[in-house]
Order: structure tokens, then C-alpha cells, then sequence
């Protein structure tokens, strides 16, 4: 009896102590890349970005050239992701959060989840 007891104290233990060590964990699972200088260096397929700046002009379908000051990207937006009555323009600040998209060979783009004009 006193092995079994001596079993089951261990194997709470140990299940205690790794929950425990999961419960370490207080801080999101990615880092959001900041600047468009950040995306152009570091940034990898589907990494998560939050940048401030302005949309220069638009290029393609649904494509825009983005800039935070610290260089310019092309970013991709649907329409259906654009504020509703609240148009945007190259001098109007906009904040965007998406993900890198990042093909071989070609430039990193951002595919953009959400836009909002910056007052």
C-alpha cells in the first residue's frame, strides 16, 4: 500500500510541477513587427505586423504602396476592409494590422486584416 501512495505522490507531483511551468507563460506567441524597415529586414511568411503610416498610392487591384517613414511596402487591402464612409487618402495616417506574405524570390508584402484612420 505504501508503494502505491508513494506512486501516486509522485506522479502528482509531477503533473503539478509541469503545469506549473505552463503556467510560466504571460506574453503573446508571436512578436508584431512594427515598421515597414522591421518587415523589409526581418520579416518571415505569415508574421504578424502593426504599422502606422499612410497609403501613397494605389497600384494594382486591391494593391497599395504603404509607408511608415522608415521605407514603403506594397500591401494588399479588400474593399471590404476599408472604413465605411470615411475616406483615405495619401495624407491621411492609417493604422493597419496584417501578416507578411512572402514569396521566393519576390518582394514581402502585407496581406492586411484591418485598417484604421490615425487622428
Amino acid at each position: 500500500m505504501k508503494v502505491l501512495k508513494t506512486v501516486a505522490l509522485s506522479l502528482a507531483l509531477s503533473l503539478g510541477a509541469s503545469g506549473a511551468a505552463l503556467a510560466q507563460f504571460v506574453g503573446p506567441s508571436t512578436v508584431k513587427l512594427t515598421s515597414v524597415a522591421e518587415v523589409l529586414k526581418s520579416g518571415t511568411d505569415d508574421h504578424q505586423v502593426a504599422l502606422r503610416g499612410k497609403l501613397l498610392k494605389k497600384v494594382g487591384s486591391e494593391k497599395y504602396e504603404f509607408s511608415d517613414g522608415t521605407g514603403t511596402i506594397r500591401v494588399e487591402i479588400d474593399k471590404k476592409i476599408f472604413p465605411r464612409g470615411e475616406p483615405i487618402d495619401d495624407k491621411v495616417q492609417v493604422e493597419i494590422h496584417g501578416e507578411v506574405e512572402k514569396e521566393f524570390m519576390a518582394s514581402p508584402e502585407i496581406d492586411v486584416d484591418s485598417i484604421r484612420r490615425v487622428n
